[in-house]
């Protein structure tokens, strides 16, 4: 099995690119090996898509109709200062080279290229995303930012999409109380009743720890975050 595999296949790929040959290549190529693999053929398509699906990975041509790479790559610096991009050109010359690396591009890979050898760099930097993604909560629990798998004791607990988006708005305001009518405005979007609410976090508890989600009498709701 190839070093770093079984982590690769947590990835979401986002490829972006106008030549259909190149992007067919590509994803019979490295496709399988991914979450999943996303295909965008312009850099106003491969924006949209980066904003719907939020890719662990973004692999960009430079020319391309109505944005080229490195414009669409300024945006998505604007979204996500972290999140690795790399370069698929036909260009080598110095002056595109410096934009790309001074915007922030992870790699540059110059065409024709070796599927293999992107492969290779991808493998290597799932390493590095895997330990950005995964948050500790406490000595129990992990939460995995972009898949929204919550694990305990590295055994995934079976928790609803509704209960992903509860725990991801506790996680963004750790250190905040929040109160009911904001989690309701939230998660719902229908009017919720205060029982139907306290039912819900009973349920999530029930499922993960009664420790997990504080109750603070008359303000609201607490994650308890120990990942020291």
């Amino acid at each position: 099995m190839r070093e770093n595999e079984d982590l690769l296949k947590d990835l979401k790929i986002l490829f972006v690119e106008d030549e259909v040959n190149i992007s067919k290549l590509l994803k019979d190529a490295l496709g399988e090996y991914f979450y999943s693999f996303t295909m965008a053929n312009n850099g106003e398509e491969g924006l949209s898509k980066f904003e719907k699906i939020k890719p662990d990975i973004v692999i960009t041509d430079i020319m391309m109709p109505k944005l080229d790479g490195l414009e669409m790559t300024k945006k998505i610096r604007q979204l996500d200062e972290n999140v690795p991009i790399i370069i698929l050109s036909a260009f080598s010359d110095k002056e595109k080279l410096l934009k790309a690396i001074d915007i922030g591009i992870s790699k540059y890979f110059i065409k024709p290229f070796d599927p293999e050898e992107v492969l290779n760099y991808l493998s290597d930097l799932a390493k590095k995303i895997d330990k950005n993604r995964v948050l500790k909560i406490n000595e129990n629990f992990t939460f995995d930012t972009n898949t929204k798998n919550l694990f305990e004791n590295d055994k995934l607990v079976n928790i609803t999409k509704r209960e992903k988006q509860f725990l991801t708005l506790l996680l963004q305001n750790e250190k905040e109380i929040l109160a009911p009518q904001k989690i309701k405005d939230e998660l719902w979007n229908e009017d919720v009743s205060d029982e139907r609410l306290r039912t819900f976090i009973k349920r999530f508890r029930i499922k993960t720890s009664r420790e997990l989600v504080r109750n603070i009498t008359g303000q609201g709701y607490i994650i308890s975050v120990n990942n020291e």
